[in-house]
């Protein structure tokens, strides 16, 4: 730029040119040297910035691996002194816990496979991404013959992403990937489930919901067909005066599960507003096979899922904080609460909206406050000891 305003000032006119030519030349050499000493007094700041920030990254580093290894800590802890699984007596009734004697069907389930597993532990979990708001739900089809990722966002929504595979879903830009399936009425809550090829879900039937007719506190079960679109069957669960089984997931009314026994349903109602209810559906008719009374409580409960037959259910406190599996029923009667694991799950962002068991994988779909992530179960046989 000096250079520039010395060639303009020389061709300006013919007087003193010599003169003005090296008083140019003589500030071009001064904005130069005041360059190069900027430049050598800029250089050492630069590196000591450069040492600190590398500092602070190892600092960083070992705070993070630091809190690591108290969280495994205080896990090992845990594990040596475990909370006391949720069994409650009922004095007047002999059937066992939880057995209110008042018209369910609260006899042992006869299991259709060999599935004899129960949790172990939460082994890893992995964040894939954030997409959506709070609540919602991910999940695979666990007897598909693809890896299609099917997530619907939101308590109240008509409208599902299909990605066609987990890699797609990650991607920066992923709705441009999904196709979308848009079912004839919203669903409710986060308690749908895709399974063999169907989407079930539960919504508010035709009428007055929450008026003082037959259809207070009831829902339509529907299965919606993927492929086709259509709606191929329907039914009024059968339970009057439901009310939200999770006590911090106020907005689901019936959580739909999947294991290797087929297709579950987890519910309260008023008649014992304290305790969640299990119920077996069949998956080609939507009718209720069996149903049981669990000893779970509703209070502080977040989602629940099935796996070989055992209901577990997940609580958490209402300021979020880190989530533990503190009560399971087995309806085949074979695990007993004394027997089963309670593990916590490993720190996450603030409680789940929905939990959804693969036993293809043996791992969970879980929605966390918009952020989908995966946990890796492992396994053992039901008659082991803890």
């Amino acid at each position: 730029v000096t250079q520039w305003h010395c060639s303009q000032r020389t061709r300006a006119g013919g007087h003193g040119v010599g003169e003005r030519l090296a008083q140019c030349q003589d500030q071009s050499s001064r904005h130069a040297a005041e360059l190069r000493d900027f430049k050598n007094k800029m250089l050492p700041l630069l590196e000591v910035a450069e040492k600190e920030r590398e500092a602070l990254r190892t600092e960083a580093d070992t705070i993070s691996g630091r809190v690591d290894r108290l969280e495994r800590e205080v896990d090992y802890l845990e594990t040596q002194n475990p909370a006391l699984p949720c069994v409650e007596f009922d004095e007047k009734v002999t059937g066992g816990p939880g057995t209110k004697g008042k018209g369910r069907r609260n006899e042992k389930y006869d299991m259709v496979t060999d599935c004899g597993y129960t949790i172990s532990q939460v082994r890893s979990m992995k964040i894939l991404k954030r997409f959506g708001g709070p609540a919602g739900l991910w999940t695979k089809d666990p007897l598909g013959q693809t890896e299609k990722i099917y997530v619907l966002d939101g308590t109240q929504n008509d409208t599902a992403f299909v990605f066609p595979r987990l890699r797609d879903f990650t991607l920066a830009m992923a709705a441009r990937k999904a196709s979308r399936v848009r079912v004839p009425f919203p669903w409710v809550g986060t308690g749908q489930l895709v399974y063999g090829g169907f989407l079930y879900f539960a919504r508010r039937p035709p009428g007055r919901p929450g008026g003082d007719g037959e259809l207070e506190n009831t829902l339509q079960l529907i299965k919606f067909h993927l492929a086709n679109r259509t709606v191929v069957d329907s039914s009024v669960f059968p339970a009057e005066g439901l009310i939200p089984p999770y006590g911090l997931t106020a907005d689901t009314y019936i959580d739909l599960a999947a294991d290797e026994e087929g297709l579950w349903a987890v519910y309260a109602t008023r008649e014992d507003d304290r305790h969640l209810c299990l119920a077996k559906l069949d998956p080609q008719t939507l009718d209720t096979e069996q149903q049981w009374d669990t000893p779970c409580p509703r209070e502080n409960a977040e989602a629940a899922f099935v796996i070989c037959g055992t209901l577990y259910v997940v609580y958490n406190t209402r300021p979020a904080s880190r989530a533990r599996i503190q009560c399971s029923f087995d309806a085949s009667g074979t695990l007993t609460p004394e027997r089963a694991a309670l593990p916590y799950f490993p720190r996450r962002y603030g409680a789940h909206a929905s939990l959804r068991y693969n036993p293809r994988e043996r791992q969970l779909y879980a929605w966390d406050d918009g952020y989908q992530i995966v946990y890796k179960l492992e396994m053992r046989k039901k008659e082991e000891e803890v």
